[in-house]
């Protein structure tokens, strides 16, 4: 493999020095770690950078969603990896328009991370294309597509690891695409033997969201979630 340089913007030191010796041991090179923004202005200006691995809380003036943001405008091919322990609303869409290789909920999980690397490491090489894609494949966007047939999911033509009702959540939302899937319904879908509650629901959705990028899934107030993917998009 090519070298790929992967800076980590981490202000937590336990969590950066356990990054940097994971990342290492997959194969990449990390060439530095830094703890706000502006160490990470000078990082990316003297060194050649691929990935940043950008914990979305950093302390200082910017936090990594506007650090990131400010150096994706002057350097468009670097690929970003947010990192957080909690998503809220405005950083979650902030984060969306810079179109990150994945987000990492922490702590982080080892084999989640190595996927992250990898889709980064397809977008660099501009291997996202669909053509290897099965046909009966679903396709949702550009990045994503569903093997009904082995229920599984795929972003870049790499494997995401989905839980059970992670998965059945979304194949209920694929068999209702642009439509809404309401609360009760998924409460009798998921768990049609135990009663449950909305912040249950709420809960399987987020984890479900975060492993989608934040894509596809829209709340519908007081009713439930709509899957929104283009008609077009789909092989079958």
């Amino acid at each position: 493999m090519k070298e790929i340089n992967v800076l980590i913007v981490e202000d937590e030191s336990i969590v950066a020095m356990e990054l940097e010796s994971y990342i290492t041991k997959l194969g990449y090179t990390v060439v530095d770690s830094c703890a706000n923004s502006e160490d990470a202005f000078s990082v990316v200006d003297e060194h050649s950078v691929h990935i940043i691995m950008m914990d979305i809380h950093i302390k200082g003036e910017l936090n990594g969603v506007e650090t990131a943001a400010a150096i994706k405008k002057k350097y468009p091919h670097i690929e970003i990896i947010f990192l957080t322990a909690h998503l809220d609303d405005y950083n979650v869409d902030r984060a969306i328009e810079l179109n990150p290789a994945a987000y990492l909920s922490k702590p982080f999980n080892r084999e989640e991370l190595r996927v992250s690397l990898k889709i980064a490491l397809h977008k660099i090489k501009n291997d996202t294309s669909m053509h290897s894609i099965h046909q009966h494949h679903i396709v949702l966007d550009h990045e994503f597509s569903y093997d009904p047939d082995n229920h599984t999911l795929y972003c870049c033509n790499e494997l995401i690891s989905l839980t059970k009702k992670e998965n059945e959540l979304l194949e209920l939302f694929l068999n209702n695409k642009n439509n809404i899937v309401d609360f009760y319904t998924i409460e009798n879908t998921i768990w049609p033997d135990k009663e449950t509650n909305t912040n249950t629901i709420r809960t399987l959705v987020k984890r479900l969201r975060q492993k989608l990028k934040h894509k596809f899934i829209e709340s519908v107030p007081s009713r439930g979630y709509t899957f929104m993917i283009d008609n077009k998009g789909s092989n079958t």
